[in-house]
């Protein structure tokens, strides 16, 4: 698919992207050969591929699913400013 100079404006404006009318032709140009690429690569037969997330195969490590509370409150109330009551304690705020 090649990009004339007037469809790279068009998308360079719905980009928001400011482009000089002397870049227009090599941008096309550019823009057409990386579109000619994705061509290519829809004609690999891609039927008997499973799908992959990595290209190592490997699982990744799983724990048990437990819920806890943390049991870890005074410290972190011991990086607050101001704790009241086991509580984060914050000046008021009423407009």
């Amino acid at each position: 698919m090649a990009l004339d100079k007037s469809a790279v404006a068009h998308i360079a404006r719905l980009a928001r992207i400011r482009v000089a009318d002397g870049e227009l032709d090599a941008l096309a140009a550019e823009l057409s050969h990386i579109l000619a690429w994705v061509e290519q690569l829809a004609e690999v037969d891609t039927d008997d591929v499973q799908p992959m997330a990595s290209v190592a195969a490997m699982r990744l490590p799983m724990r048990e699913d437990v819920v806890t509370d943390g049991d870890c409150r005074d410290a972190i109330l011991k990086n607050a400013p101001q704790a009241a009551r086991g509580f984060f304690a914050v000046p008021k705020v009423v407009e």
